[in-house]
């Protein structure tokens, strides 16, 4: 049995691996129809696919995109109205993240961390808008408890995420009342795997952590689907889930 028409469809960056798979599945577990962005992961990607629709037939679509390309992320938009036709959640969760050092910062890491933060949300979530207005539909954009409390080391990161915690609040603004626009700030849900933080600074922020314990992808997903689903009367808003350490910083 196909998937039916009126599914919604949800675009998921930066969702073959990680919080933005968990993102996936459960968007795909609430019935959305959901379509895959990644940039570099595509095996990962294609197998989170294959096995969404072997659930449900038609029920995952993959694009493979450059998000620091602008040219590509209205592309990335026209593919996913040209295999569904609709679309009704986009959910920015795709982001650089790095040290940058004072006195060390060049214009790479600049284009890195603000490209993929700030500017690749904005320029999706206006390329989307005119699909998002026809279906009333939603944007989440994943922000961090760092936008409002900077992290020592990264300050180029935490200035891009404050850009878009502040933008988010803006696209609610402008893109009401049709469409709202929330943001999730994940505090320590997965350590890096490049080992940016040595067994002493986890232990550090687990103590910080009101909930002394480290968050699971499932925290955010399951935020994520809730703003998305079964908030139709939340926007503009930001909501931290972080076991309670941005109130203990």
């Amino acid at each position: 049995m196909n998937q039916p028409a009126a599914a919604p469809v949800a675009l998921v960056t930066g969702a073959a691996r990680r919080v933005g798979a968990e993102i996936a599945r459960h968007l795909h577990a609430a019935g959305a129809r959901v379509v895959l962005h990644c940039r570099q992961s595509r095996d990962e990607a294609d197998a989170l696919a294959a096995a969404f629709n072997a659930s449900r037939p038609d029920s995952a679509l993959v694009v493979q995109a450059d998000l620091l390309d602008t040219g590509a992320l209205t592309d990335l938009v026209d593919a996913v109205i040209a295999h569904y036709g609709r679309l009704d959640a986009l959910v920015n969760n795709a982001s650089s993240f790095f040290p940058t050092a004072m006195g060390e910062i060049d214009e790479a890491a600049w284009f890195d961390l603000i490209g993929s933060n700030l500017k690749a949300p904005l320029f999706l979530a206006q390329a989307a808008n005119p699909w998002l207005q026809a279906t009333g539909g939603a944007i989440v954009n994943i922000v961090d408890i760092h936008a409002e409390r900077p992290l020592k080391g990264y300050p180029l990161y935490c200035a891009a995420k404050a850009g878009l915690l502040g933008l988010t609040r803006a696209l609610a603004l402008e893109l009401a009342p049709r469409v709202r626009v929330n943001g999730v700030a994940p505090g320590a849900i997965e350590w890096p795997e490049d080992g940016q933080f040595p067994p002493a600074e986890r232990d550090a922020v687990v103590a910080h952590t009101l909930l002394q314990r480290v968050g699971a992808p499932s925290d955010i997903a399951r935020t994520v689907r809730f703003l998305l689903f079964d908030a139709p009367y939340v926007t503009g808003q930001i909501i931290p889930v972080d076991g309670g350490r941005s109130a203990h910083l």
